[in-house]
Formats: structure tokens, sequence, C-alpha cells
């Protein structure tokens, strides 16, 4: 097969890498830009670590090598933009930072090109508002690490073009990927809004003494957490009343709606409760095995997504 498109990863740290491998096990070319040369070589590194993972969990079907030939590591912004169909930003979140980066990308860009920014909690609209060419401008947010969690949320500034948002829509979907989008900008976005909220009540649970740190990570790890896994939550509730998701509301409604009285005030997460938790996680995990630990959650993480594609096959099948 043909390779086609070249698309331009700029930030050569955790997430560009998981953005160069996306692109390039979709058979695209990939210029991965750092303006610290020093930071590529270490990048690829890691990248041909990860794509071997990926070969020995079944994820891929070509050879790591092979996918390497297709990412070109490069310190030089003009040449890593110059003829690329899509240019993904994947920076600090910093407003200044990616507003001066933004301000040339879209001067070195083909103008034919989107624009997307990683971000996970900035808006484009913060850093694109002054641009010639902003409605080419959004947001694709990625979750970490993207080549094995598919999920995209598009968020297009006011005045992002309909037509870039489509083009990015079906880009993600070529990609492997699995993207959402919102019709407007909202703070947080979907995923961390949704992950925000139950952080805040779980933070609350333990503030409170109701329970320990490990009680509610089993709580979601071996109950919410088992059917989150293929399931969203309207379709959960759908499933859980014999009626379906009205038979669910009129059943849990008054409960869940008692509940959210005494949840509806937020609090800062101060440094008592992060102490607290703190002190219980290092019980269950000294710091010097945090990195062991996040290199047996990706491995998870890659036997979950390779049981989830086989078991896609059977039901198609």
């Amino acid at each position: 097969m043909a390779m086609v498109d070249k698309i331009a990863v700029i930030g050569a740290g955790l997430v560009g890498r998981g953005w160069a491998i996306v692109c390039a096990r979709a058979n695209r070319r990939v210029a991965l830009y750092d303006s610290n040369p020093e930071a590529l070589p270490l990048a690829m590194q890691v990248i041909e670590g990860n794509l071997r993972d990926l070969f020995g969990f079944g994820l891929i079907n070509v050879e790591p090598d092979r996918l390497l030939e297709r990412i070109e590591p490069t310190s030089n912004l003009a040449d890593a933009v110059g003829n690329a169909s899509h240019v993904q930003e994947c920076v600090l979140e910093q407003v200044d930072l990616k507003r001066e980066l933004f301000t040339e990308l879209d001067r070195l860009a083909d103008q034919e090109a989107a624009i997307a920014s990683s971000s996970s909690g900035l808006p484009a609209s913060t850093f694109t508002e002054h641009l010639p060419g902003r409605a080419r401008c959004l947001v694709a947010h990625p979750v970490n690490p993207p080549y094995l969690i598919p999920l995209v949320e598009l968020i297009p500034a006011p005045w992002t073009d309909e037509e870039v948002v489509l083009r990015t829509q079906a880009l993600m979907t070529a990609l492997g990927q699995e993207p959402i989008r919102t019709t407007r900008e909202i703070p947080g976005f979907v995923l961390n809004r949704l992950q925000g909220a139950l952080l805040n009540e779980a933070f609350k649970l333990v503030q409170d003494g109701i329970v320990s740190v490990e009680d509610v990570d089993k709580t979601i790890r071996e109950g919410l957490g088992l059917r989150w896994s293929f399931m969203g939550p309207f379709e959960t509730i759908d499933l859980n009343a014999p009626g379906g998701v009205v038979d669910y509301i009129q059943r849990y409604g008054p409960m869940y709606y008692e509940m959210g009285q005494s949840q509806a005030q937020p609090r800062e997460w101060d440094e008592a409760v992060a102490t607290r938790i703190e002190r219980q996680r290092r019980m269950m995990l000294s710091e010097d095995r945090l990195q062991a630990r996040q290199a047996w959650r990706d491995r998870r993480l890659m036997a979950l997504a390779a049981h989830k594609s086989q078991a896609n096959k059977t039901i198609t099948e």
C-alpha cells in the first residue's frame, strides 16, 4: 500500500510520540518536530520500544522497523510542516507558548492544512484569535496513550470552519481513532468534565473519611470500570432496568437527585487531602516503582485493546 499524506507532529514528548505512532500505524508519513534536537533520539528510542510492544500483542501487523521508517525526526519547523496535510501540536499547556507557536504554524503550514492542538483544557479561542488563518484551527484532544486509547475530542473555536472540523473528524477515523465533537467550546471539554465529576466525589469520600483510597479505586476497578470498558453510562443504565432508560430514570432518578444535592458544592483539592491520598498511595506503590507500574499499565491496556479487537471481530463475523 502506498503511503498517503504527511502529518506534522509538533512536540516529541509523551503526547507527540503517541501521535507519531498513531499516524505511522495508519500508513502516514510523519514529521516529528521538537525545538530541542537532543530530545529527538530519545523520542525515537521510546517509540521503537512502544512499537515492539504493540507488535508483540498483535496490535500492529507491520514490523516495527518499517513503521519507524515512516517517522522523520526534525528540529526545523518549516521542514516539519511543509507539505503536511494536517498539523498536530503537542506542546505544554501554556497559553503564551501555544499562541507564539500557532503564529508560526499558521505562517509556515500549507494554506489547506488543518492545525489542531492536543490541548487537554485550553480552548483554541485562547491562542488562535489573532491568526489570519484562525478558521483552520481547532482542538483535537487525545487520551494518553492515543495508540491504545482511541478517543479524540474535537472542539472547534467560534471561528473554526465547519469543513475543517469535518475533515479532521474524517482523518481521525482514518487513523483508527474514535472522534467525538462538541458544538462549542466548554471548560474541560467532555472527558475531563466527566472524569472531574468522578474525581471530585472520590476526593470528598476520602476527605470525609467515608472510605479509603484503595477502596475507591477498587470500586471502579472491580465495579463500574468493568462495564465502562465497553459501554458508556447511558447504555449502562439502559440495560440496567427491565424497561430501559426511561424505566431506570423513574426508578432511580429521585435517588440520584437527592445525592446530587450533597454533591453540588465542589471543594478544592487542598494540601490536607492531597497528603492523605499521597500517603495511602505510597503505601500501595512506592515512588521508585511508579515508572514500572506505568509500563505495567500500558501492557494491560495493550492486552485489553487486543481482547476488544478480537471480540469485535467475533461479533461481526
